[in-house]
């Protein structure tokens, strides 16, 4: 867990296949404003052990357990794909001030088999990665091939670092709930009147949940919520444009006030 700063909690979850590490670069744009609490989920590295057959459900289940024991009655919220996802779930249970979800998961509609292709895209992401770690240390060292390893969730993956870039390698191996993630069948249910202020923000360069088919069934969703387009950033805008994804979610909280 990452929590710094002061002032109202403000919590940060991250997408599947990723960890609390994801949001180191926007961290500091926050602590100005906020307690900001940055939570691995169940699952995944550095988290709780998942039992088998773990869900959605689970996920949010173990948030909302960290929450309780932390003392955080409710909170902001801001969540990338998957990270999104549970943050609308915590809205729903009444946790939320507010939510700020990036492009989240479950926005898909199984009669077009767009989840599939979410799916794919994810899951040749781990090929490659796994494939290629044994080499990361060196190879990453290349301004060019990190920006080809992260084509998939960035347009400027150079601007990570090496061991930004071997971190998120190793977060993805060390998901040991990824395969039960990528098997879910389960997706977002509507919600007509909103438990809290929501924006939902989508990347607008997205390869893995693409602005044009799960934005749109996103909005058919949550018809009140506030619609924004991230210029120029993919589907981890965090390793794009970290003052851009801190700006947005401040923004989110200012219009709940």
């Amino acid at each position: 867990m990452i929590r710094e700063g002061t002032g109202e909690p403000l919590v940060l979850l991250h997408g599947v296949l990723c960890s609390e590490r994801v949001w180191r670069r926007v961290v500091p744009y926050l602590t100005p404003h906020h307690d900001v609490i940055a939570l691995t989920a169940l699952g995944h590295r550095g988290g709780n052990i998942a039992k088998p057959s773990t869900t959605i459900s689970d996920l949010v289940d173990d948030i909302e357990a960290t929450l309780d024991r932390l003392g955080v009655e409710k909170a902001h919220l801001a969540g990338n794909s998957m990270g999104g996802w549970m943050a609308i779930e915590l809205a729903r249970r009444g946790r939320a001030k507010s939510v700020c979800a990036l492009s989240p998961a479950g926005c898909w509609d199984r009669s077009t088999g767009d989840q599939h292709h979410i799916v794919d895209k994810l899951r040749s992401i781990e090929k490659l990665t796994e494939r290629t770690r044994w080499a990361l240390p060196a190879l990453a060292r290349i301004g060019i091939v990190r920006r080809f390893a992260m084509r998939d969730n960035a347009v400027r993956g150079d601007r990570l670092t090496s061991q930004e870039v071997i971190d998120m390698a190793d977060d993805l191996l060390g998901c040991h709930a990824r395969d039960d993630l990528l098997r879910i069948t389960d997706k977002l249910t509507p919600l007509d009147l909103l438990p809290c202020p929501m924006m939902l923000a989508w990347s607008e360069c997205d390869e893995v949940i693409p602005p044009d088919v799960n934005g749109v069934h996103a909005r058919t969703l949550f018809p009140q919520a506030e619609w924004r387009v991230l210029p120029k950033v993919g589907h981890i805008p965090m390793a794009d444009n970290p003052k851009l994804v801190a700006d947005t979610i401040l923004e989110s909280i200012q219009q709940a006030v």
